[in-house]
């Protein structure tokens, strides 16, 4: 069963997606970077192989479906922001976006009768919630840190532990 046009369009733009998540991610990491907060930076890094990840699993579905790749340009992130606080609440929102998304096209690929699609994208659905859940509960943190320089500094060290993909 080949992929149908609106889904090989649909998913394909989410490789999009995925790639200027990772992009986003490396920006903020950067940005971390620049303010020694290695921990958070360690953090978004892992984040940004995650997300490159998650696109090149789609990228392989499609050629497994003996579908197209279309690669589209990416969007430049936004590259600095006031306090850590505001970039994982940029994160958060981000994370928020790709999951609705996510549902989008799964709503599309059962609207367009491709089950195979909808059993793949549900390992998105479950690794969204993940990630939502992920960000918010670092926002969290942040704000009942608020602008002690200690709370700051131990978030930095717990969230450099994190490993990645």
């Amino acid at each position: 069963m080949k992929l149908s046009a609106a889904v090989q369009k649909s998913l394909n733009d989410q490789i999009r997606k995925e790639f200027n998540a990772a992009y986003l991610y490396l920006a903020m990491a950067a940005w971390f970077e620049e303010r020694n907060l290695t921990g958070f930076a360690r953090w978004m890094q892992a984040q940004a192989r995650e997300e490159q990840s998650h696109a090149m699993r789609i990228y392989q579905w499609i050629l497994d479906r003996g579908g197209k790749i279309q690669l589209m340009a990416l969007d430049q992130p936004k590259p600095s922001w006031k306090s850590p606080l505001e970039v994982f609440q940029a994160a958060a929102a981000h994370e928020a976006k790709v999951s609705a998304s996510i549902q989008d096209l799964y709503a599309l690929a059962g609207k367009e009768k491709d089950a195979p699609t909808q059993v793949m994208l549900q390992w998105f659905l479950t690794e969204q919630v993940e990630e939502e859940a992920a960000s918010t509960a670092i926002v969290e943190r942040l704000r009942m840190a608020g602008d002690s320089p200690s709370g700051l500094l131990m978030l930095d060290r717990q969230l450099g532990e994190r490993g990645g993909e």
